[in-house]
């Protein structure tokens, strides 16, 4: 039996931590939460000061019976936790399950899973903090309070099923409002000076430093460097210096994956969470950019012996977040002089660049010498401009280059690199100079990662909230992440070779977007509707606030009831008024016009499944619907638009005597032939796709099936082996079975896969597991 039990979140940390701790204690693993609000309106107790009433969910009943046996026969209980509310307010959750008495209950906290953290943990045990409980709850209890009430609101008067959330509404928001910008943005052309020159086998690019804005001054311009000689009119060089980011804090991290390694938030937040419970790193839940003494101190050792002294340089960095506890430290490694680890990739990705980042953090700036030159033209006044860096001392660099979320205007950005030797008065020939038109842009879409830069810079969530948020707005169908195709669009393009002018149209693309978030018109009905109605609850001062009174309420300088009491007295009041809102007044519903061959209203609006054009109103027996294509918004679709629409479904063709036929459905377009459906690409549209297409697109689908066909039974065709991503498997339904790892599916009889399917083991959930004596 073991004197000391120590109770932690997950089972890899506990697996972690048994290896630290000797024979007198035993760790076990409540995986995650034990408790929650139940279902319904029983939950919380509104007159009587928000009292909420707790249930231990029904996966975790197993987990605290096997916790209530080691707890009594422990002497001592160790409630380790995260150090943050969430893990507060799951240690105060332990201690009333399971009935611990204060006199042999002990918190402790660590940042990091190494011996060291856990032994002076272990040293240094406090009791639970309540304000941070409190905090953790008052979050929780708001949540589902303003959840609870404006859901059915929304399945009332736009759309059943429907959901609403103080921090996603206000995520979506933002979603809306930026795509609502890119719509409305007016292009501007501007004319786009660069020239090429040839300076002893190298070639030095420069640019006129402004823009012209009609076609014609740039091409008069062009057409005097016609003959024009060239010359170093002057070089300016001047030392300068780069200084390297902040250690990583949570949404830094989530950035730069994105940026570095194309990670989403969700994706870095667990491959972090890992790292964290093998040892590798410190917590991942952090907004400080803090790093301890002794972190400090072990990445002084190793820079100064992996690069040499004059390598290193102290660095102190302070968070300019409100909320942030500089007590706790930035995201960094455990163990510094592990440059690289070992296991799963994506892990060693993450770690490596969590390593880069703090040990260059420690690292001395980079020293440059910037040169700027200026390159005259003999027929007229105007100058070129050029510029190139030379780095004489690498310092931090030698490790890591933080990436940024700007786009560059074009591939021809300017020479950053080395220039080749110059002296003033030296005379350039010139290769090529060049006038092309560019345009303005709107402000990009967001990213995941931009989005939970711009929440973080509102103060709008905390760094537990933000991969959480951005999860459940794509999972509520409010926002998609995809990748969309831009559109041809000209641009004119002039030029000097040889001494001879020339002009030409050329087309580009323009507007292509990757992994970039759209709001769907469900958001854009659901934000109006909660802009006009719910104003608080949607606003973004307003959201910051309520963060700063959840800190407060954590430092203990708020009580929690009150701030309940102030937000709920206001918000009821304007979910009873919202009750007389009449469906008709909800902005889900738009007249285009009327249709020419029916003479009956043409009206886009929210169906169903998703946004339709009827022609005919609500009453009228005969009225005929077109689903919308992805991209197409309610707010702006043109009557010609959306009388296209109607042109589906559209015989495409004949193939083996029967006929192809396209169109739209609830999950995108499609081809229908001989009663087989095949869904269309992103490049592929339903109303112009040829027979030619349509054919190897079937030929294409039916290959692919017989691939994925192994066999069936005659005994029960719905019973099926199948190839799959993962290898063979059986069909049998809607449900897919494994194959066991000794049997061959070709081989495989009837009996057998019946065999297979009844003693298929059930999906494993959280289950306690014992620690092995």
């Amino acid at each position: 039996m073991s004197k000391n039990l120590v109770i932690v979140e997950s089972p890899a940390k506990a697996k972690t931590i048994e290896g630290y701790l000797g024979k007198d204690f035993k760790v076990a693993s409540s995986y995650g939460h034990v408790r929650d609000l139940p279902k319904g309106d029983k939950a919380i107790d509104i007159k009587n000061k928000f009292k909420p009433t707790y249930e231990v969910t029904p996966d975790k009943k197993e987990v605290i019976k096997q916790l209530k046996k080691l707890v009594l026969e422990a002497e001592t209980v160790y409630l380790a936790s995260d150090d943050d509310r969430e893990g507060e307010a799951i240690s105060w959750h332990l201690k009333e399950v399971l009935k611990l008495k204060d006199e042999n209950t002990k918190r402790i906290v660590f940042r990091e899973i190494t011996k060291n953290a856990i032994t002076k943990a272990i040293e240094n045990p406090r009791t639970i903090d309540y304000d941070l409980v409190n905090a953790q709850q008052a979050r929780r209890i708001l949540d589902r309070l303003v959840g609870f009430e404006l859901s059915p609101i929304l399945w009332k008067k736009i759309k059943a099923g429907l959901s609403a959330g103080r921090v996603q509404s206000v995520a979506v928001r933002l979603v809306v409002e930026r795509e609502r910008e890119v719509d409305k943005f007016n292009s501007k052309s501007a004319f786009r000076i660069t020239a090429l020159f040839d300076v002893k086998g190298k070639t030095l690019s420069a640019e006129l430093p402004k823009k012209f804005e009609k076609q014609e001054d740039a091409e008069a311009f062009l057409k005097n460097c016609i003959g024009a000689d060239f010359s170093i009119q002057n070089l300016e060089k001047k030392p300068t210096k780069k200084s390297p980011a902040a250690p990583f804090t949570t949404s830094t991290l989530q950035q730069e994956a994105s940026r570095k390694l194309s990670f989403s938030v969700a994706q870095t937040m667990s491959v972090a969470q890992k790292l964290y419970e093998a040892g590798r790193i410190s917590y991942m839940r952090t907004d400080s950019v803090n790093l301890s003494e002794d972190a400090m101190n072990a990445a002084k050792n190793e820079i100064h012996a992996a690069y040499g002294s004059e390598f290193h340089k102290a660095r102190k960095y302070t968070t300019k977040s409100e909320g942030a506890q500089e007590a706790h430290e930035a995201i960094r490694p455990t163990d510094f002089s592990l440059h690289e680890i070992t296991g799963d990739r994506n892990e060693i990705r993450l770690y490596e660049l969590i390593w880069k980042r703090a040990i260059a953090s420690q690292m001395a700036d980079a020293q440059l010498e910037k040169t700027n030159v200026t390159i005259g033209i003999s027929t007229i006044p105007q100058t070129l401009s050029a510029s190139g860096e030379v780095i004489k001392f690498e310092g931090f660099l030698k490790v890591y280059i933080e990436s940024t979320d700007d786009e560059p205007e074009d591939e021809e950005n300017g020479n950053k690199g080395l220039l080749p030797p110059l002296t003033i008065g030296q005379m350039l020939d010139l290769i090529e100079m060049k006038a092309k038109e560019t345009f303005t842009r709107p402000a990009p879409r967001y990213t995941e990662a931009s989005l939970v830069k711009k929440l973080e810079e509102m103060g709008i969530g905390r760094p537990s909230t933000y991969a959480p948020t951005i999860s459940t707005i794509q999972k509520r169908d409010y926002v998609v992440k995809e990748s969309r195709d831009g559109k041809d669009r000209k641009y004119v393009e002039m030029k000097i070779v040889d001494g001879q002018f020339n002009k030409e149209s050329k087309t580009e693309i323009a507007g292509a977007d990757k992994n970039k978030l759209f709001p769907t018109n469900v958001a854009m009905v659901v934000n109006d509707f909660l802009v006009e109605h719910f104003p608080n609850v949607i606003d973004f001062t307003f959201t910051a606030r309520v963060e700063k009174e959840f800190d407060q309420i954590a430092q203990g300088t708020q009580n929690w009831e009150d701030m309940l009491e102030n937000f709920y007295g206001k918000f009821h009041a304007r979910v009873e008024e919202t009750a007389n809102v009449s469906r008709a007044d909800v902005n889900s519903s738009r007249e285009l016009g009327i249709d020419p061959k029916t003479n009956k209203p043409v009206i886009v609006r929210l169906g169903k499944f998703g946004p339709l054009v009827q022609i005919g109103d609500q009453e009228d027996e005969e009225k005929k619907f077109a689903s919308l294509k992805k991209g197409q918004f309610i707010e702006n679709i043109t009557m010609e638009d959306a009388m296209e629409l109607f042109k589906l479904p559209r015989e495409v063709g004949l193939f083996e005597e029967k006929s192809i036929v396209a169109a739209l459905g609830r999950f995108g377009p499609y081809i229908k032939h001989d009663d087989k459906f095949v869904s269309l690409g992103k490049e592929q549209d339903p109303l112009s796709i040829t027979e030619e297409e349509a054919i190897q697109l079937i030929k294409d689908k039916r290959e692919a099936d017989e691939k994925k066909y192994i066999k069936a039974f005659d005994e029960n065709p719905e019973i099926q082996l199948l190839n799959g991503r993962w290898g063979p498997y059986i069909k049998f339904g809607k449900n897919n079975f494994k194959i066991p790892k000794d049997k061959i599916a070709e081989d495989l009889t009837y009996a057998e896969t019946l065999e297979i399917i009844e003693n298929q083991p059930e999906k494993k959930r959280g289950k306690f597991t014992k620690k092995k004596a």
